[in-house]
């Protein structure tokens, strides 16, 4: 790197520079789950897949299209999973994942750590693909704007049907047109979906 200004953990350096577990030929590779988050059109695009042996992971490989933190994030993620119980391996969050980077930028940490919602969505499809829909765990909503009862599902949901823009939002949710107090949160939660499922 020479005199290059590295603004990450040496961990995330080495995650980066040799990352673990990629997935070179995803045809190739018997996966048991898969999953996708992420829109390549914004930056950031995570594949994760799965295989499972006796309620664990015994095996993972990913692909991501993004920055170092982004692809740091995948890598160890993939290392920390291996040999865990689904269980426990669907409750990772961004916060565990950056602790084990030994932190990140705070502007890196919503928009490229994503590997976690790629793992669950690779766990969701292994239990849809073998009868348990019954252990995917339904996320609890969370009341963004309480004038008009909107939530982060709602957010989401809107997002998911075509909403690109705020005001489309608004439209489509009638959020933050009460009061006007939920704006700030409710702008940052609808560009990380936009960042998420956007076109």
């Amino acid at each position: 790197m020479g005199s290059f200004n590295w603004m990450y953990s040496d961990v995330v350096k080495e995650h980066f520079t040799n990352p673990k577990n990629v997935l070179k030929d995803e045809d190739a590779y018997e996966a048991d789950g898969r999953g996708t988050v992420g829109n390549i059109k914004c930056g950031d695009q995570m594949l994760f897949v799965i295989k499972v042996k006796d309620g664990k992971i015994a095996d993972c490989k990913w692909q991501t299209y993004g920055c170092a933190s982004a692809i740091a994030s995948t890598s160890i993620l993939s290392e920390m999973v291996k040999g865990m119980d689904l269980e426990e391996a669907y409750r990772i969050t961004p916060k565990d994942i950056t602790a084990k980077l030994e932190g990140l930028p705070d502007n890196k940490i919503h928009c490229s750590v994503l590997g976690d919602k790629a793992l669950r969505e690779a766990i969701n499809d292994y239990y849809r693909k073998n009868g348990m829909e019954d252990r995917i765990t339904r996320e609890k909503e969370t009341i963004v704007c309480t004038c008009m009862n909107v939530s982060d599902k709602d957010i989401e949901e809107a997002v998911k049907q075509g909403a690109q823009t705020f005001l489309e939002l608004q439209e489509a949710t009638k959020i933050s047109t009460g009061c006007g107090q939920c704006r700030e949160r409710a702008e940052e939660m609808f560009h990380q979906y936009v960042h998420l499922y956007g076109e």
